[in-house]
């Protein structure tokens, strides 16, 4: 996520704090300090993580507010952290997994794009497109399973009228899921789906870091812009700007929020269908099977059309907003925290 530098060459200049590199980074310091924040992170968004869930399997369009005001009069503060113990225990080695592919990716991948001719803006683009992408696939392998089992958890508490295929199966906690799931379906019972979280998860990363990117050098272009107006303004020359701490946030948290939005828009469908896929089930016979994609599909259609793949987008975007923005703030922090001493 390297800011880069932002010049003027008849004003002013603009100093932003050099990126921290792969093999700058104490790794034990860097996965130890992570597990922690990233910890509070996922246990402060995940309130809003089980209100879009439960819209995605709704059959029927409900508001967030009616949502919330379900869950807190039947089930109370409690049900807003359904299946968040699972949730929990997953994050750290995905989390992990996932910081590991990206730091490596975005340095192997931005050597060799600048080797091959690229500009630094375009190498720095793909670079995190590229890290994005693998970093998701890699994070997958571990968090499809707790998925599965942490969104059963989170639907348990939904009425027979929010959606009549909900799992009728009642669990006790998140190894009763697991163990019930391994009996009913074996191992591919816990990566249902896992090809559709590809298919969301891995574009959904590209794009958000690539627009990450490109966002941070475009506000950061234009704030070099007025710095250049405002030197002009006050006849001076050679001027260096160097952004406080806070600045530098602002400017991240914006950019997070602006390839959020982008990201929440392009892939929202993908992500409503692969709920679906992992919490509800079809019946024939009597008997309860798992849901094919294209089934799916034809259920959403007949609920409510192409609209009907885009419930829970409001919770979804902020969420994913919410999420991005402390993340990128709290892994620029913790990048400096984990900093090898020189």
């Amino acid at each position: 996520m390297s800011l880069g530098t932002a010049e003027d060459d008849s004003a002013s200049e603009i100093h932003i704090p050099a990126d921290i590199s792969w093999h700058m980074l104490d790794k034990s310091k860097f996965f130890f300090l992570g597990a922690g924040l990233f910890s509070g992170v996922s246990a402060a968004l995940y309130p809003i993580v089980v209100l879009k869930t439960r819209q995605q399997v709704s059959a029927t369009p409900i508001s967030c507010f009616k949502m919330s005001f379900t869950i807190m009069r039947y089930e109370g503060f409690r049900g807003f952290y359904r299946g968040f113990g699972t949730s929990l225990m997953g994050t750290i080695p995905a989390r992990a997994l996932y910081m590991a592919a990206l730091e490596i990716t975005k340095s192997s991948v931005g050597t060799a794009t600048v080797r091959l001719g690229f500009s630094d803006n375009a190498a720095t683009t793909i670079a995190n497109a590229a890290a994005g992408l693998s970093s998701a696939m890699a994070a997958q392998l571990v968090w499809t399973p707790i998925d599965v089992v942490s969104q059963r958890l989170m639907v348990q508490g939904c009425s027979s009228n929010d959606s009549k295929n909900i799992v009728a199966i009642r669990y006790s906690n998140g190894l009763d899921v697991f163990r019930k799931i391994l009996v009913a379906d074996g191992p591919r019972g816990l990566y249902r789906g896992f090809g559709i979280s590809i298919l969301t998860y891995a574009p959904s990363n590209a794009v958000w870091w690539a627009s990450y990117s490109v966002a941070n050098r475009l506000i950061w272009g234009g704030l070099g812009c007025y710095m250049s107006k405002k030197d002009e303004n006050s006849a001076s020359n050679g001027s260096i700007y160097r952004p406080s701490s806070k600045v530098v946030v602002a400017v991240q948290s914006v950019s997070a929020a602006m390839a959020s939005g982008i990201s929440a828009l392009i892939t929202m469908p993908l992500d409503t269908i692969k709920t679906r896929l992992q919490v509800l089930d079809a019946e024939e016979n009597g008997q309860r099977r798992p849901l094919t994609a294209l089934q799916t599909v034809r259920n959403l259609m007949k609920e409510g059309g192409f609209a009907a793949c885009y419930r829970g987008l409001g919770p979804r975007w902020a969420s994913m907003s919410m999420s991005a923005t402390t993340m990128i703030t709290t892994y620029e922090f913790l990048k400096r925290l984990s900093t090898k001493s020189p």
